[in-house]
């Protein structure tokens, strides 16, 4: 299942209430630990696709060259 960076929004945020309003200790530690999950997982997106375009300048150029094989 891939979950859009809006589906991870509202996660987030219901992680978050849920650890706020939620008076058991043991259960708020479980949805700090999914949201740190989530957090590192959403870091690790967001680096590989910052190394993706870093690795590309800007600028391509395209070549015809058919008209040297006639």
């Amino acid at each position: 299942m891939k979950f859009t960076s809006h589906d991870v929004i509202i996660i987030e945020r219901a992680l978050r209430t849920a650890m706020k309003h939620d008076r058991e200790e043991h259960r708020s530690r479980d949805y700090q630990e999914v949201l740190f999950k989530m957090q590192e997982s959403a870091n690790q997106a967001l680096s590989v696709t910052a190394q993706i375009t870093s690795d590309h300048d800007g600028l391509r150029y395209d070549y015809d060259d058919s008209a040297d094989l006639m």
